[in-house]
């Protein structure tokens, strides 16, 4: 439960006095006040150190369980720039590699850190006592988003920290500059990816009187997009574009390429596009299904990190641009409601 921000009395035990100064300069720090408070509730919390152990342990399970594929593909490949990158997209049979199981676990960072941070407040009647301080309302869930994100970036430095050890460790592997490079603009994909579900738990919180009924809300959202909408966009392609042999290419592309655009709704798809070029140097499309004579024109070799970039530009500002709105629609929907001791 979030401990109530509140400001010391004098020593004479009345509330403190603030001249114009000092509450023109209290406002302004505000959010950072704020901030601090919950990020050191959300880091000193048992919530946080069973979700890192579980997405740390999953991400380990799934590098141990490819060491044996990962050893076979970097001698193959020795002295390439890349090879330390197999630790996150070397995956082995019925097991998804590792930056497919952040996909998969990462919004629950996102949920997790979020479906709690206002409703809480309102359950212990501390909300009311909050907003009377010297603080603007404004300033209580920029502090809130804030303390998210950075709980978000240290939960996963942390994780991707522990597979990267264990690659240097345990196989043997070393980083290059270049991939050094790409491990950091992953991490911050994953971050802005995680963050969006933050956004969304957020505004479930706010409009939500209750924890529980946020939380059901944001897993059910998880469940749709992550889970359920591969199966939703299959379906629509096989209807609108039906495949009765599998010989007619043209069936076949259509097919997948309409299975591929209505599943790019889901942010999930979008993370596994981007982190695809940016993990595979080698990588030349996001897409699904490539004509083979398009793959035949294609000089072998590994793209720069701006190229790579490139590809899954729109991926990456369609994911910060949801995140950014889901915010404001947190922040308008706040200010707007009514506090009540």
């Amino acid at each position: 439960m979030n401990r109530p921000l509140e400001l010391a009395p004098s020593a004479t035990g009345a509330p403190p006095a603030w001249d114009e100064d000092s509450l023109k300069q209290r406002s302004t720090s505000g959010w950072r006040i704020i901030a601090r408070k919950e990020l050191a509730d959300h880091v000193r919390s048992l919530r946080f150190v069973l979700l890192v152990s579980i997405v740390g342990l999953a991400g380990l399970a799934a590098v141990h369980s490819a060491s044996g594929a990962i050893r076979d593909a970097a001698g193959s490949t020795a002295g390439g720039p890349s090879v330390f990158l197999y630790l996150f997209t070397v995956a082995p049979d019925r097991i998804p590699a590792f930056h497919e199981f952040l996909g998969f676990l990462g919004p629950l960072l996102g949920i997790a850190f979020g479906f709690d941070a206002v409703n809480s407040e309102r359950s212990a009647r501390t909300l009311s006592r909050l907003v009377a301080q010297p603080v603007h309302r404004d300033e209580v869930i920029n502090g809130k988003f804030v303390a998210g994100i950075g709980a978000i970036a240290l939960a996963v430095v942390t994780v991707v920290m522990i597979v990267c050890g264990y690659g240097i460790v345990r196989l043997g592997l070393v980083p290059t500059g270049s991939d050094v490079v790409r491990i950091l603009a992953f991490v911050v994909v994953l971050v802005a990816y995680i963050s969006l579900w933050l956004a969304f738990a957020i505004l479930c919180s706010v409009l939500a009187r209750r924890a529980a009924t946020a939380a059901l809300a944001t897993i059910a959202a998880w469940l749709l997009f992550t889970f359920f909408a591969g199966l939703i966009s299959g379906a629509i392609a096989d209807a609108v574009h039906p495949v009765k042999d599998t010989n007619d290419v043209a069936a076949v592309l259509a097919n997948a390429r309409l299975d591929q655009q209505i599943h790019r709704i889901s942010p999930e798809e979008l993370y596994q596009e981007t982190t695809q070029v940016l993990l595979d140097p080698a990588s030349r499309s996001t897409a699904s299904v490539i004509e083979s004579s398009r793959l035949d024109q294609a000089i072998p070799s590994e793209l720069a990190l701006g190229d790579s970039l490139g590809l899954a530009a729109w991926q990456l500002l369609v994911m910060i641009g949801v995140g950014v709105a889901l915010f404001v629609a947190d922040y308008l929907v706040f200010i707007r409601q009514e506090v009540r001791a």
